[in-house]
């Protein structure tokens, strides 16, 4: 009898918490809902330039999307196994589809109800992320960096894309290794996680082994996540980069471009 009400007991815990996780998801959901950028910039972007770039928002359903949702919901179960919500991708070389991997992935993980998500071009010297959705914005990060500019007025929705923000990387600088690794650097990923509850921050990086713009920024971030391209990056040049990355969470690869 002793063991019968124990379990009973063990059973009643169990729905108590499940109801407490029920309820911490709906009423995180209810937060993110009721989110309004009221200072955030709207651009329409260019929906030929979207599909030509395979951009989820301009397509329509396919496996292609499938798969960024397989990914996405991967990527977040093992950011909030440990509660990170920063996550830098990259790649060991260029051309790779690291950015449209970001920007894909960020699309994908907006459009779960529980999260928001905000993209940023850390690219500064070749900041292109903003062309990818055919939108021209006047200033970005550098700006913030180097000019103090208010963040507020550097953020862009673009679209119709609900819950998903672009931080653009603004003009080309050539000390963006310094401006990356800076405490100021550092200092704006913590403000930008700290401000919407469930915030998802994506930063798309330069390839590692083409400068140290990434190695100089990845100890201030939670996690990343490399794309690797099928037939073209070599299993050295991973090695290498999965090495350098050590001072970061590894949370995975990305195989792009595969023909299989």
């Amino acid at each position: 009898m002793e063991k019968i009400q124990q379990a009973l007991e063990r059973a009643k815990q169990q729905r108590e918490r499940a109801g407490k996780d029920v309820s911490a998801r709906q009423s995180h959901a209810e937060d993110v809902q009721s989110i309004i950028y009221t200072r955030t910039q709207s651009m329409e972007g260019h929906a030929e330039m979207q599909r030509e770039n395979r951009i989820l928002s301009a397509m329509e359903h396919s496996e292609y999307a499938d798969a960024f949702k397989i990914l996405s919901t991967q990527v977040m179960q093992r950011m909030e196994e440990h509660q990170w919500s920063s996550l830098a991708i990259t790649s060991a070389g260029k051309n790779e589809g690291k950015t449209t991997t970001a920007i894909n992935l960020g699309i994908s993980i907006a459009r779960e109800i529980e999260y928001t998500v905000l993209l940023v071009d850390a690219n500064l010297r070749e900041p292109e992320l903003h062309k990818y959705f055919g939108i021209t914005p006047e200033k970005g990060l550098s700006d913030y960096l180097q000019h103090d500019a208010d963040l507020a007025d550097l953020l862009i929705r673009p679209g119709d894309i609900d819950h998903f923000v672009l931080l653009p990387g603004g003009a080309p600088i050539m000390n963006s290794t310094e401006m990356l690794g800076s405490p100021k650097m550092c200092s704006l990923v913590e403000e930008l996680k700290d401000r919407y509850p469930k915030r998802v921050i994506i930063f798309d990086l330069p390839p590692v082994l083409n400068t140290a713009d990434t190695l100089s920024f990845v100890p201030c971030i939670d996690c990343a996540l490399v794309v690797v391209e099928d037939d073209a990056t070599k299993e050295v040049e991973l090695k290498q980069t999965i090495d350098l990355l050590s001072v970061t969470n590894i949370i995975g690869t990305v195989l792009n471009k595969t023909r299989y």
